[in-house]
Order: C-alpha cells, then structure tokens, then sequence
C-alpha cells in the first residue's frame, strides 16, 4: 500500500476512534455509562431487519453532499453551499412532483423530475463558479452565502404558492405515491435512491481517475498556472465544476423528498450540507470511500436515535459525536500533510547525499 495511502487510512480510523472515546467521556458528566450507551448504539442496529437498512437510507443524501464538496475540492474549490443546492433540489422535486403527479405516470415522473432537479441544482451552483471565474469572488464566502438566499427562497414557497391545501402549515401537500421513490428491500424503508447514490459515487470515480476532464480537474486543483499554460481553461473548469457539484447535491434533496418525506416540511434536515463536508474530509475526498464513510454516519444517526430512547441520552449527543470526530479528522488530515512533507524532504536530502 502506498504510504500515504496508509497514513490517511490509518489516520481516519484513529480520528473515529478518538471522536468516539472524547465522546464517551462527555456521558459522564450526565451520570451515563459510556460503555452501556455504545453497547446499546450499536447493538441496535441489528436487532431488526427495519432499523438495519435504515443506515442505508440515512447514508443515501450524505453519499450525495459529499460527493458535492469532494467534486469542486479536486479543483481547489470549497463549495460550502451543499446545504442551498440541497433545498434547492428539494423545492424542484416537490413542486415539479405535485403538478406532474396526475399528468403523467409515475416513473415517467420521476424521470422528468430528476432531470429538472440536476438542471435546477447545477445552474443555481454554476453561478457561483462563474463569480469566482469572471470577478475572482472568493467561491467559499458565495457559496455559504447562497445557502441562506436558497433557505428564504424555500421558506417563501412553503409559506406561499407551495403551502398545503389547509393553509395552516408551512408545508406541502403530500405527494402521491405514484411518485415516490420504489423500495428496494419489501418491509424498510430503503428505496432506490441508496443504488442511484452508489452508482453516482462510482462515476464520479470514473470521471475523476479514467478521463481528460477528470484530469483537467485535477491538474488545475494542483497547479492552476501550470495547467493553464498547458492549455486548459480553467476558468471554464470552474463552472463546470460547479455545475457539476449543485447538481449532486440536488439530487440528495430529490431522495428526500420523494423517496423518504413524501412533501417538503419548513426546516427539514438543516445539517445535511455541512455532515456532507465532514464525510467528504473523513473519505479524504475519495468518492468510494465516501460510499463507507456516510454508512458510518448514517449507522450513528439510526444507533443514536434508539440510544437516546433507551439509554435516556440528549438527542444532541449525537450530533457533539459526530462534530467531535469531524474535528478529529480534520486534525488527522493535518497530521497526515506534515508526515507526507517530512517524508518528501527526507527522500530530497538523499537524493541530494
């Protein structure tokens, strides 16, 4: 195995386990038995066929927002909107699922839908590599930004032309099931979209490591004046790159929407776009670890729920543990940098003896 290969494998794990044990320890200060509320965690997750493939379903969006930010960050981009392009998806897969619904036939539906959900999530996160190619705008500021603008315009709809039929709610109408999503496994809750998510990861793969523009992405992450004196055009890239990313992230809040809440709720999953980020940083940016690293969170999400009914945890718990290995492996990343620098200066001093 390659070095650095190892280290960044070696280096996560440990950053898990870290996050897990600092975790652990905060259950003391609420007079709980870290070991007992683990050993419920996780025992949970196989203690029936439902509560097992729910990781799947939990992990399907985060596969999505993760691979969102990986895309851009392989060009040295930080998309930090994942969260607006999520809503965004959202708000184009119900609003397009509720007028088309007694239109057209189901599947024929979803088709449709899906193509207007990545159209829709790859214009809205295309603008903001065309304000970083055209006026230099710092892409990590816009891209947070666009995040609160897609949000209100969210929030809009639901509390206008969106608004269920009552009117009391800011919320829509339940779609028909003609348009959902199709279970995957008779008796859960896992649909389609967990293959969609997989396959998506795949060629994301393919198009990163297996083709020129792949490659062209790369090469400007790593050295955007040398690859443009090479010939490509990065500033092109850049929206591409972008487009390419909103679209991802859309697509997560199309599994959402029609394969999990069946409508479109003011407020819903408000974390989503920055768990993605974590997944994407603990996968070191690789789309078929992301695949594991999102089974991961979604297992703490699923393990965490049963956790804190049965152990009587805060509910936020799981969201410290998820914070504080996110933080842990952020430093694992920094560690892994420096060892991979002292390992090039050591092999540069020998070349040089």
């Amino acid at each position: 195995m390659d070095e650095k290969l190892r280290d960044s494998v070696l280096f996560s794990i440990l950053a898990v386990i870290a996050g897990l044990l600092l975790s652990g320890a905060m259950l003391l200060f609420i007079d709980k038995n870290p070991i007992e509320v683990y050993r419920i965690l996780f025992s949970s997750l196989f203690r029936d066929k439902y509560t097992f493939f729910d990781i799947f379903v939990k992990a399907t969006p985060l596969i999505f927002t993760a691979l969102a930010f990986t895309f851009t960050y392989k060009a040295s981009l930080f998309n930090i909107g994942a969260q607006g392009q999520f809503y965004i998806g959202s708000v184009v897969a119900v609003a397009a699922s509720l007028f088309l619904q007694q239109r057209l036939p189901g599947l024929f539906v979803l088709a449709i839908v899906f193509v207007l959900v990545l159209a829709a999530g790859g214009i809205w996160g295309s603008w903001i590599g065309f304000v970083k190619a055209r006026y230099q705008a710092n892409e990590f500021l816009t891209s947070m930004m666009s995040t609160y603008v897609a949000l209100n315009f969210m929030n809009y709809l639901l509390r206008t032309i969106l608004k269920e039929t009552k009117g009391e709610y800011p919320q829509t109408n339940p779609l028909d099931k003609t348009v959902w999503l199709p279970k995957l496994v008779p008796g859960t809750r896992l649909h389609w979209g967990f293959v969609i998510a997989l396959l998506t990861a795949i060629l994301i793969w393919v198009v990163l490591y297996r083709t020129p523009f792949g490659f062209r992405i790369r090469a400007v992450g790593l050295n955007q004046r040398a690859s443009e004196m090479s010939g490509i055009n990065a500033k092109k890239l850049y929206v591409l790159a972008f487009f390419i990313s909103g679209a991802l992230a859309a697509a997560a809040g199309l599994t959402e929407v029609n394969g999990m809440q069946h409508m479109l709720i003011q407020g819903f999953n408000p974390t989503i776009g920055s768990e993605g980020l974590g997944i994407a940083i603990l996968a070191n940016a690789n789309p078929i670890a992301i695949i594991f690293a999102s089974a991961l969170f979604g297992a703490l999400r699923v393990g965490g729920l049963v956790a804190s009914q049965v152990a009587g945890i805060p509910p936020s718990f799981i969201e410290l543990m998820q914070g504080l290995v996110m933080i842990f492996v952020i430093l694992s990343n920094f560690c892994c940098g420096e060892l991979d620098r002292k390992r090039e200066i050591r092999k540069l001093r020998k070349a040089a003896s």
